[in-house]
């Protein structure tokens, strides 16, 4: 199937990521934007006319959309708690389906997405943009080597200067006009999965979760800000108590810096430890720090160059479907619900004020 051209809609603008993903499909030589919809029209309009989508190809009704452009695979963006609804809606049509992170607003909706999608037979995947950074990949490479022995503990810190202070391609908004937003945004609304918890914790705890080759953790203590008039944290510490050791994940939105224009401190990404090294991998940075029994002081290595079909979500999972291939790693339900189990684990420690086992 490697000449087949992969037809692809792209439905719900909700997350800003959608532009992102649409212009990897727009740069893949077996790959065509065949339609696009959003429930706001006047979005649908603006995302698409930076994007170059022309009106033929917006579609205002979603079963329009799905039933005359017949695609192979449908890119959602929704709310992060209506990720379940559009699976379900959008799964009988006999699609594979890509939906941006993070996988779900609870562990019954992640479990919902997955029997809908296997009663289909066709594909679900769930994509991590972070997964695709250079220093994480070359971390997990040679965490997967060997060359520093064991895993013991992850240490992760991320976030930006908050969802509303950007949109699409990163085009920044004033502090001002995103303070206003907040009131109105869903990014702030609970039912809806607002919050830096449940928007950057899953990063962490997934591509945790895939350094460690899936070990799950014991037990899970999370504590979040708790901001006055907002329905949702800020910041978050959830540390995991593993058969191993401790490991700690920390979330933030309100970073003095966007990780993409100038590193915080903390800086954004991983430390991870083992029984023979450690390794600081940071976001969009080009070098990662090694150290070992050789060079305890620290050894400093370029990031390796990833070649297709590993430079983005696009490629590889049209690469498994021209393959006939389940996806791996972070894209996989089965690994991305390990991740869920310990979100839904650190929702309930932090209401409840308490350590609690891991939920399932």
């Amino acid at each position: 199937m490697e000449n087949k051209i992969w037809k692809v809609a792209g439905v719900n603008f909700d997350h800003m990521h959608m532009g992102d993903l649409l212009r990897l499909v727009a740069a893949h030589p077996n790959a065509e934007i065949v339609g696009v919809w959003h429930h706001e029209k006047t979005t649908l309009a603006e995302v698409s006319s930076r994007l170059g989508i022309p009106p033929e190809k917006q579609y205002a009704d979603l079963d329009l959309c799905l039933t005359q452009t017949q695609p192979d695979l449908v890119i959602l963006c929704p709310k992060t708690g209506q990720h379940a609804e559009f699976v379900e809606k959008v799964a009988p049509y006999g699609v594979h389906l890509l939906v941006e992170k993070p996988f779900a607003s609870s562990l019954a909706d992640a479990d919902r997405m997955i029997s809908a999608v296997a009663k289909t037979g066709k594909v679900l995947a769930i994509n991590w943009p972070l997964a695709w950074y250079p220093p994480h990949r070359t971390t997990k490479r040679l965490i997967s080597e060997g060359v520093i022995g064991d895993l013991l503990e992850v240490h992760y810190y991320d976030g930006n200067r908050g969802p509303l202070r950007h949109i699409a391609d990163k085009i920044e908004i004033g502090e001002a006009e995103a303070a206003r937003q907040k009131s109105l945004s869903w990014w702030y609304q609970k039912a809806e999965g607002g919050g830096s918890l449940q928007d950057y914790l899953g990063y962490g705890v997934t591509l945790g979760t895939w350094f460690l080759d899936g070990r799950k953790p014991l037990e899970v203590t999370c504590v979040v800000d708790e901001n006055r008039g907002l329905e949702v944290d800020e910041h978050s510490f959830t540390i995991c108590r593993y058969e191993t050791g401790l490991s700690k994940f920390e979330t933030r939105w309100g970073t003095f810096t966007d990780p993409w224009t100038h590193q915080p401190q903390p800086k954004c990404g991983f430390v991870v430890v083992c029984t023979k090294g450690t390794i600081s991998s940071y976001d969009y940075e080009e070098t990662i720090r090694v150290q070992s029994g050789e060079n305890p002081e620290g050894e400093i290595i370029s990031v390796d160059i990833l070649e297709p079909p590993y430079q983005n979500p696009i490629q590889y999972l049209i690469h498994c479907l021209d393959q006939g291939i389940i996806p791996e790693g972070p894209l996989s339900p089965t690994l991305c619900r390990i991740g869920q189990q310990i979100i839904d684990s650190a929702v309930l420690s932090a209401n409840e004020k308490r350590t609690v086992t891991l939920l399932d």
